[in-house]
């Protein structure tokens, strides 16, 4: 099931969520309908929040649904490294039209849990730590507007009022 993506400035945003607890048939159920939500968006990282329910959970697919091996879940995340440094562009779907490079490490470590509660670690470079870091940044209630200058974010933050003003955000 399609979920529906909120976007800022819906307060769930920027609450951090709530540690997974139960690991059953729902969660596993809402985790299809997270990635199906992000197959259907074209994005590679989806977090629950984005989708009103403010709790740790992400799942990220850098091959948009081409690679099943690619999907992964992340369930109450943790990042336990971080090295390097990178600044590239980045978009959001809770954000859609605005894109602004922002500086994340190059590569991270990340501990979490699987959609059965088995924790595992997970390292990735470049895209895939950027995405990591972002999901895990709406985990907390970061949103990447806040990564970027003042300037920027007064710009993409007025570009938002004035599509809320035309009826199209």
């Amino acid at each position: 099931m399609i979920l529906s993506i909120r976007k800022y400035p819906d307060p769930v945003l920027q609450q951090p969520g709530e540690p997974v607890t139960e690991f059953d048939k729902t969660l596993r159920s809402f985790i299809g309908d997270m990635f199906e939500t992000m197959y259907a968006a074209q994005g590679i990282g989806l977090a629950a929040p984005q989708v009103g329910v403010s709790k740790r959970i992400t799942v990220i697919d850098l091959s948009g649904g081409k690679d099943p091996e690619q999907r992964l879940v992340l369930v109450n995340p943790e990042i336990v490294e971080r090295s390097g440094r990178l600044y590239d562009e980045e978009g959001c779907l809770s954000f859609p039209e605005i894109r602004e490079k922002v500086v994340r490490a190059a590569t991270v470590k990340v501990r979490a849990q699987d959609e059965h509660g088995k924790w595992f670690e997970a390292e990735g470079e470049e895209l895939l730590s950027r995405c990591m870091q972002h999901e895990i940044d709406h985990l907390d209630g970061i949103l990447f507007i806040f990564r970027i200058s003042g300037l920027k974010r007064d710009l993409a933050l007025r570009k938002i009022r004035k599509l809320q003003r035309a009826g199209e955000w």
